[in-house]
């Protein structure tokens, strides 16, 4: 085919220059972790992978925060969640899942069909969970069938986190044995996490997010009072039984053939986050969420669009939902962005669908990139008349550069 011709093949009209990725998963990898995917296979007990492997898991400790045994799948989040349920519940079990939007309604369907039984703990979709409620719960289950508390950490529909902190100490006010299983799929690598000093027993999290890898990588997290649940548990699995995995054999760390090129990503993806610090690393994610938050307060005075979390100390550093007032197409906002202005965001789910959309800010961020979605979202705006108070990406702008003259030393 003649080159001249390449073009009618597709009738996508041609792009130039480059697309920006503001979704909340997967986020934007760092060229220097698709360089070190950019290499042969190897022998399966080839030394350099497994020095490369066992690195990645200790980096995961680190970024866990925690001495226990962690577990590596090729899966995304849900095979982490499969991973996490089959291992410590039983079909006829019952788990107790607070409810913190889109995602813990997808967990809870999941354990459902594993034969599990679950319970639900009524939430609102615009705050974050209440720890008493999740301990009255647990105190009115006074035969203990309750074997397990499913918490989402960061919501990615509602742009809402709870604090893992305060719903244990509110578990061990209740004196439940129940296990504490903490999804930090959105929240691990954007904000802080100690699963051991916080008393969280089973920890879930995807490479896609916060630590910077290109989705395929499914993570858990067991301490010992996790671990005794699993031996005592009795049900069907194979792939995802922790049992072979703790054998130390290479093999069977991953029950087959490992991972090998993502192993290589993920270690210089953590490389990366211990090289800028994780205590500089929430600070930037900080910084460019309270910017994307004084980008849509000022769209907001029009009275369309509003920040979806309520109370600003419960709201993500990773992912901002933003409502939309009746009429205003939430859908075609993100068509328009991904496909006109090439910056991809992320729709509404749930009850939200069609009524939100979402940017994210985690990752491999930096505040020219944050510029460059504001920016699109405010021309789409413009584009699709809906109605929006303009100088967002100014506001933005204002607010880190403020905080740069305070931190000059900072570089995002």
């Amino acid at each position: 085919m003649a080159p001249d011709t390449l073009a009618h093949t597709t009738n996508r009209p041609l792009k130039r220059g480059r697309k920006f990725l503001n979704t909340p998963g997967p986020t934007n990898v760092p060229p220097r972790v698709l360089n070190a995917m950019h290499r042969d296979t190897m022998d399966l007990n080839d030394p350099e992978f497994l020095d490369a492997a066992i690195e990645c898991f200790e980096g995961l400790k680190r970024v866990f925060r925690t001495d226990g045994e962690v577990f590596s799948y090729i899966s995304n989040g849900h095979g982490a969640w499969e991973a996490a349920l089959v291992n410590t519940l039983e079909p006829g079990n019952l788990a107790l899942v607070p409810e913190t939007g889109h995602f813990s309604s997808s967990w809870a369907d999941m354990a459902k069909a594993l034969g599990i039984e679950t319970q639900s703990v009524p939430g609102d979709w615009r705050r974050a969970h209440d720890p008493e409620k999740i301990a009255q719960a647990l105190a009115d289950d006074t035969g203990h069938r309750i074997k397990a508390v499913l918490l989402v950490q960061t919501d990615t529909a509602t742009g809402i986190t709870t604090d893992v902190k305060a719903v244990r100490e509110a578990m061990n006010r209740a004196k439940h044995p129940a296990l504490l299983m903490v999804d930090t799929i959105a929240s691990l690598g954007t904000i802080d996490f100690r699963m051991d000093e916080w008393g969280v027993d089973v920890t879930i999290a995807a490479s896609q997010k916060g630590l910077m890898m290109v989705p395929g990588l499914g993570f858990v997290a067991a301490n010992d009072k996790a671990i005794a649940a699993h031996k005592a548990t009795r049900r069907d699995r194979r792939y995802w039984d922790w049992t072979p995995r703790m054998s130390n054999q290479g093999y069977r760390t991953f029950c087959g053939t490992a991972p090998q090129i993502h192993i290589f990503g993920q270690r210089e993806g953590l490389a990366a986050l211990f090289e800028e610090g994780l205590e500089r690393v929430f600070e930037r994610h900080r910084v460019l969420a309270e910017a994307t938050w004084k980008a849509i307060d000022v769209w907001g005075q029009a009275g369309a669009l509003e920040i979806n979390a309520l109370v600003e100390a419960e709201r993500s550093l990773g992912v901002t939902t933003i409502r939309t007032a009746e009429g205003v197409n939430a859908d075609r906002i993100r068509e328009v962005c991904r496909d006109e202005m090439l910056a991809g965001v992320g729709g509404g789910l749930g009850v939200f669908g069609g009524r939100a959309f979402r940017i994210g800010h985690m990752g491999d961020m930096n505040a020219p990139m944050l510029y460059a979605c504001l920016a699109a979202v405010e021309a789409t705006f413009v584009y699709l008349d809906v109605p929006h108070t303009p100088g967002g990406v100014t506001a933005a702008v204002k607010h880190i550069a403020e905080y740069k003259k305070l931190h000059s030393s900072t570089t995002f």
